[in-house]
């Protein structure tokens, strides 16, 4: 299914690597004027638009950090102010402080909630203003498997991408009336520098898990958001669509 998005304006926060690069490729490939945020590594974002701009796609680059307020007011101004408007909103921002429980410091358990569902809630909240002017929009929440099954050593992480499931669906009711859909992706064991990171021993353990046999990629992750914003999807709201390969069907 060939999907235009031609005139689209989107933001994809986080956007410099990983999932998040992998979906800005896709929307840009689909037409839309991509933004990329990113908190500190600019380098990583400006190769995503260079690598857009290579296939004849538009593409910029924005800094601000999610969790803080006045820098996601700032981000949606520059995206406006050039754009002209926001039909995209990709809250896939992210980060991870994993350790048992026990072991969790205070700043381990709140940089992560800050950064991975406070983030979700100040862009989000930003997005509606212009998408509620417009009467449309799309919101793709990039949330986790973790965030339905729970996972040992991670638990600031799961609460923060289960936090994000119940978002999604209390946002979606609210905004209906208003033709914005809203729904989430929760991506399994996909291979990026973070599950590169796995020692041999893990990954055939995570391996055995997964009923499909393999890890995922982004460009899987990116087809499922890329169809979730465009017209095609237009009657699915407040769903939660698992990119696992099975691994919690």
């Amino acid at each position: 299914m060939k999907i235009d998005l031609s005139g689209r304006v989107a933001l994809v926060t986080g956007g410099g690597r990983g999932i998040g690069r992998a979906i800005a490729l896709e929307l840009a490939a689909s037409g839309a004027h991509v933004f990329i945020n990113y908190v500190g590594n600019q380098a990583t974002a400006e190769q995503t638009v260079a690598a857009i701009a290579g296939a004849e796609g538009r593409a910029t680059a924005v800094q601000a950090d999610v969790s803080i307020a006045e820098d996601v007011d700032r981000l949606f101004k520059q995206v406006l102010a050039i754009g002209g408007r926001l039909d995209i909103l990709v809250n896939n921002a992210g980060i991870t402080r994993d350790t048992l429980l026990l072991r969790m410091k205070d700043e381990d358990f709140d940089s992560v909630l800050n950064t991975n569902l406070r983030g979700v809630f100040l862009c989000t909240r930003a997005a509606l203003r212009p998408m509620t002017k417009q009467r449309s929009g799309r919101i793709i929440n990039i949330s986790s498997v973790v965030g339905l099954t729970g996972n040992a050593g991670q638990a600031n992480y799961a609460a923060a991408k289960a936090g994000i499931i119940g978002f999604t669906k209390a946002t979606a009711r609210e905004m209906a009336g208003r033709s914005i859909t809203v729904n989430a992706v929760a991506p399994g064991f996909i291979e990026t520098e973070m599950t590169a990171a796995l020692n041999e021993a893990t990954r055939a353990t995570v391996l055995d898990s997964i009923p499909l046999g393999r890890f995922g990629s982004a460009a899987e992750v990116a087809a499922m958001a890329c169809f979730l914003a465009s017209d095609a999807a237009a009657y699915i709201t407040g769903q939660v669509f698992a990119v696992d390969g099975g691994m919690v069907m």
